[in-house]
């Protein structure tokens, strides 16, 4: 399946009776074709998970914000980095902010492949040792930067604190003291830009297809993730 394939299998796949209109619906067949070749833009290369809008409401670039999260049902407040990083370092970057998180972690893989637009389902893994799930995520780094449908949480069982590598392809660290992972960040040369809007917070388009499905079978086996159907 070629990559422009994999981009309207993933649109397509899905009753177009219940999906909303977006501005892709309004291109020609050559149109699409050469938005979805883009796969860099200045200096920041996407993987092949997704595709900004076909107007570029956000130019994907390099950078890290801090924000804050606030529990919608608690009222509770978490500080929060969000990071966009190249391609070429961005499983680099990842698995270095794994390693903040302790010895030993819970793992949620989360997955949009059977979901309707804008949701996903999350599978539980508790108490991991950080370098088994680390050696495991070597083996499938293909899958984490390039399928669209697939994203990663890793948390520390003992507190308030988790990395998530989300379907956008954005990293997101929720944490009291964000210092560790911000120099971290600092260190593989992403700058602070508070103003930074991501892939995600306009419309895009999501890739995947059957082979990484597969894969996504195949590596919550290997990490120990019960999939009920």
């Amino acid at each position: 399946m070629s990559f422009i394939q994999r981009f309207l299998e993933r649109v397509l796949r899905n009753n177009p009776t219940r999906m909303p209109r977006t501005t892709f619906d309004e291109l020609n067949q050559d149109q699409l074709d050469a938005h979805l070749r883009i796969g860099r833009y200045g200096n920041f290369t996407l993987t092949d998970a997704v595709r900004p809008s076909i107007g570029l409401d956000v130019v994907p670039r390099e950078g890290y914000r801090r924000d804050v999260y606030c529990d919608p049902e608690s009222g509770n407040r978490m500080p929060v980095l969000a990071a966009a990083v190249s391609a070429e370092k961005l499983f680099d970057v990842f698995m270095d902010l794994l390693d903040p998180l302790g010895e030993v972690v819970d793992v949620v893989m989360e997955s949009s492949h059977e979901s309707e637009p804008g949701q996903h389902a999350d599978l539980y893994r508790e108490h991991m040792d950080t370098v088994i799930l680390k050696s495991t995520l070597y083996d499938y780094e293909s899958l984490l930067l390039n399928d669209g449908c697939t994203g990663l949480a890793a948390l520390n069982p003992n507190g308030p604190m988790e990395v998530q590598f989300d379907e956008h392809k954005l990293l997101f660290v929720y944490a009291n003291d964000l210092g560790p992972f911000e120099e971290i960040l600092l260190t593989h040369g992403l700058k602070r830009d508070d103003s930074l809007k991501f892939i995600s917070e306009a419309e895009h388009l999501h890739s995947t297809d059957d082979e990484h499905r597969e894969q996504f079978e195949e590596i919550l086996y290997r990490l120990g993730i019960d999939h009920e159907d």
